[in-house]
């Protein structure tokens, strides 16, 4: 299990261990060129692609899409079959893509508003990719952080009735959100424009770097996310503490380091 960053102050790695992004502006990418929204989402498909090989390149660990927010059932009927059908096709020819290239797939939210078809491929997708650990890619689908947090809480009464004097402590419910597999994301990215988190991870994001690009999804490449890991390399993380401890912790760290035998990482230290 993960430490949450408001209990113990995690790493703060140069590269993020973890990227998670709101894919916003397929549909303004369309109309700007006289095409239908839906031609939007397809291009949308390509950036993910993209997205999964620039983090495999870079060696981010996990990446997380939102792909279909429990919102965006109010979207037109008729935008919402067709993005049920994108999600269907990629499902059945992009996981083996994934699995051949050691991609880990999980997808997280309420699931149960989906079609059967969609559900089976959902779980044969995450059977078949359950060994694979070069990169962990979740997609949130019909996902929502209220529900995230409430879903959570549910579970956690359900199985443990808490006393009735009894505080429900944090390590208590972190077991039962979505995520619980995989650390807390070091930066939020959104394309699009937009300024706000749309109800994405509101309990995994709680000392996220959050960066925000005009860029919209579809022309999100490569150049774009280096940009943002640069921006995420000029933050100082300081988790509740002041600059001097965080400089005072960074000299600790670095004369560790350098006690390790050249070309070691403590890493690798501590996995040998």
């Amino acid at each position: 299990m993960h430490k949450s960053s408001t209990l113990a102050v995690p790493d703060a790695p140069e590269i993020p261990r973890h990227v998670a992004i709101i894919m916003d502006g397929n549909g303004r990418w369309a109309k700007r060129r006289h095409l239908p929204r839906f031609a939007g989402h397809q291009r949308g498909v390509e950036a993910v692609r993209t997205a999964i090989k620039c983090c495999v390149d870079r060696g981010i660990e996990y990446l997380t899409l939102f792909a279909f927010s429990s919102e965006n059932w109010r979207r037109p009927a008729e935008e919402v079959a067709l993005l049920m059908e994108l999600f269907t096709g990629a499902l059945t020819k992009e996981v083996v893509k994934m699995h051949r290239n050691g991609v880990r797939l999980r997808v997280i939210g309420d699931l149960g508003r989906f079609d059967s078809r969609i559900q089976s491929l959902i779980g044969e997708a995450e059977r078949m990719t359950a060994g694979n650990t070069r990169l962990t890619l979740t997609i949130a689908a019909n996902y929502g952080g209220r529900w995230d947090v409430l879903q959570a809480l549910s579970r956690l009464v359900k199985d443990k009735p808490p006393a009735a004097d009894g505080p429900i402590a944090e390590a208590d419910l972190a077991p039962y959100l979505s995520m619980s597999y995989a650390p807390e994301p070091d930066l939020f990215i959104r394309t699009g424009g937009e300024h706000r988190i749309s109800n994405f991870l509101l309990w995994q994001l709680a000392y996220t770097e959050l960066y925000f690009t005009d860029a919209l999804w579809p022309d999100f490449d490569a150049e774009l996310l280096d940009q943002a890991i640069a921006w995420y390399r000029g933050r100082e993380r300081r988790f509740g503490r002041t600059s001097e401890q965080v400089e005072a912790g960074g000299r600790q760290k670095k004369g560790e380091d350098a006690e390790l035998p050249a070309g070691t990482s403590r890493r690798t230290r501590v996995n040998a």
